[in-house]
């Protein structure tokens, strides 16, 4: 939040609360899950709201009126002020928003050209990593975020899924191809989510890694399989229960004895990694930097 002095239009949240007739938790929550509004910092640490903000809250709650989801309200809000040129000026400059708002309205109402023109301008304005790194991951966040809320379905987190992984699929083609390091990706045992994962063979495919991936729920037994047979330069396991790493504790340190094995993800959270497993708790981007500085 930019620090901001001496504005006339700035409300403090008690008045700001007032005039839309919202209560300040539910500001606050909108602020934090959606995004909604922005506020700036005065020099004595309080937030402030300006008039943009107070119109994108006013729109949304009318949304939410007529029966219109909070966050489908929001998104649809953000969307809106995009396609007519960007945010409302606020007390103080506010940065644009990024392609998060409408890519979110367009999966809650489980519009798919939508979605796929989104993307289609996504891929066109950026590359493809900074896409991944700065837009779809924390997209995905978000939508995970919802549906813990109860504010998004299980469709609505398969909807966006199956899109993006339908898009990203095509810089998966050449996986197999050139003569760079090899890494076999998998999730850990009773994991399903497999995008990150997805995301991080994409990344380290244009950096000319041969990526061989298994995906979501991989025993890991079956890993070593293959990796006895690939000799890979490193193993990468994804998931988010680290509980899984301790489940799988023998499995993997006997993995690790014999080749090199990385835990990516929430699982690899604080804690001694079985035998000589390595712990990757950065980004995508951060982990697939750090694994081709150590091939």
């Amino acid at each position: 939040m930019t620090p901001v002095t001496g504005a006339t239009d700035a409300m403090r949240i008690g008045e700001f609360s007032a005039r839309v007739g919202l209560s300040t938790h539910t500001i606050r929550a909108w602020e934090r899950r959606y995004g909604l509004v922005s506020p700036l910092r005065t020099e004595g640490g309080y937030r402030v709201y300006g008039p943009g903000d107070l119109a994108r809250v006013r729109a949304a709650a009318s949304l939410v009126e007529s029966g219109v989801s909070a966050a489908n309200a929001a998104a649809r809000v953000l969307a809106a002020e995009r396609a007519n040129g960007g945010p409302k000026a606020n007390s103080a400059s506010r940065p644009a928003r990024d392609v998060g708002a409408s890519l979110l309205a367009a999966v809650l109402d489980f519009d798919e050209a939508a979605v796929h023109a989104i993307l289609d301008r996504l891929f066109a304005d950026r590359p493809i990593e900074e896409a991944i790194e700065t837009q779809l991951l924390p997209f995905l966040r978000q939508l995970g975020g919802l549906w813990a809320a109860g504010e998004a379905s299980v469709a609505h987190e398969h909807f966006a899924s199956a899109l993006i992984r339908s898009r990203l699929s095509a810089h998966t083609m050449t996986w197999g191809r050139g003569q760079g390091p090899v890494v076999i990706l998998a999730c850990l045992p009773g994991e399903q989510h497999d995008l990150a994962l997805l995301c991080l063979g994409v990344l380290l495919g244009r950096s000319g890694w041969r990526v061989r991936f298994l995906g979501s729920d991989t025993p890991i037994r079956d890993v070593s399989v293959m990796a006895d047979r690939v000799t890979p330069d490193w193993i990468v396991l994804s998931g988010r229960d680290p509980e899984s790493v301790t489940t799988n504790r023998r499995a993997l340190s006997d993995l690790s004895r014999r080749h090199r094995v990385g835990i990516a993800g929430p699982a690899a959270a604080p804690g001694r990694m079985p035998g000589r497993v390595h712990r990757h708790t950065g980004s995508v981007a951060d982990t697939a930097r750090a694994l081709t500085a150590r091939a």
